[in-house]
């Protein structure tokens, strides 16, 4: 019997590292919108943009059960940028990607789990030869920054939570190499808003 109790006891703490084991590491694909600021500069050159959609995919690494390490991947597309000056007037159809890495600091509340975050970045502006850019010879360019944000996990099973954040990235406004000999340096660093929306799958 008592062979039978120690087992079973053996087993149950085998399940319960396992368990740790297996939470440790998580995976989300989340809907993500870019919204980039009215930009005014001392060069007389004002920005412009539309509102884009895409996408996010992260992968978190817990080190504690209340931090974790991040890896993040974006893209957005279809996302407008409008360069008015005098006397041209311009729009640029670019193509974003986002890879950025982070520190993630959680605050467990039974099945609610604020978090936030930090860390650096790089985004890439591609623009996109259509008829939606104005201007030609628009150059990829790829800018350094950081990230920020806060959100909140709702936990819907063991292996799954639902997140919300607001994130932000902060960076230099592009200026696609000046195309065309066209000036479009606004020597201004913009807060470049991010809302997601998605799900997580830890294992």
């Amino acid at each position: 019997m008592k062979k039978i109790a120690f087992i079973a006891f053996l087993m149950a703490v085998c399940v319960a590292t396992g368990r740790a084991q297996e939470s440790r590491q998580d995976i989300s694909i989340s809907g993500s919108g870019l919204i980039e600021p009215f930009v005014a500069s001392s060069t007389n050159i004002q920005v412009h943009s539309n509102t884009g959609y895409g996408l996010l995919a992260s992968y978190r690494f817990m080190l504690t059960p209340s931090s974790a390490l991040e890896a993040n991947y974006g893209i957005t597309y279809h996302n407008k940028i409008h360069y008015y000056g005098n006397p041209f007037n311009f729009q640029v159809l670019t193509r974003n990607q986002e890879i950025s890495a982070a520190y993630v600091r959680t605050f467990n509340f039974r099945k609610f789990n604020p978090f936030v975050e930090a860390g650096p970045g790089v985004m890439i502006f591609m623009p996109i030869a259509n008829s939606s850019t104005w201007v030609m010879g628009a150059k990829q360019q790829t800018n350094i920054g950081g990230m920020y944000g806060a959100g909140i996990a709702y936990e819907i099973s063991p292996s799954f939570d639902i997140r919300a954040e607001y994130r932000g990235f902060v960076t230099k406004v592009p200026n696609f190499g000046n195309p065309g000999n066209y000036k479009l340096d606004t020597n201004k660093y913009y807060n470049i808003y991010n809302p997601v929306l998605g799900v997580a799958y830890h294992f």
